[in-house]
């Protein structure tokens, strides 16, 4: 019986993988993209709700990805060109996400800041 559980649960394990696509583009902020289309909106360390910009198109991220978008932001600019100088002009954060399209947002599984 354990042995027919693990089997179940190794496929679906490996089926969601399967279903995983990777999106590469400029993060965003979320409530920004969506008033003002054609502004920068980049994110800083009071941004809740982002979005992915890729291809065209702005995708939300689901909560999850909102709390590892933040994480990988504060990490990223732990070590950025900002630190040592607040007054230079903020620079596009480009990530690289894995997830799953789920209606109209990705539900993010992993980010990586490029």
């Amino acid at each position: 019986m354990r042995t027919a559980l693990r089997v179940t649960a190794l496929v679906a394990f490996v089926s969601a993988l399967a279903y995983a696509e990777t999106w590469t583009g400029k993060l965003v902020d979320a409530s920004c993209a969506a008033q003002q289309k054609n502004a920068a909106c980049t994110p800083n360390a009071s941004t809740t709700s982002f979005a992915l910009q890729a291809s065209g198109k702005t995708m939300k991220l689901d909560a999850e990805g909102n709390q590892k978008a933040a994480a990988a932001l504060k990490e990223h600019n732990a070590g950025a060109d900002r630190a040592k100088n607040p007054n230079a002009a903020p620079v596009d954060v480009v990530v690289t996400i894995t997830g799953a399209m789920s209606g109209d947002e990705i539900k993010v599984e992993a980010i990586q800041v490029n």
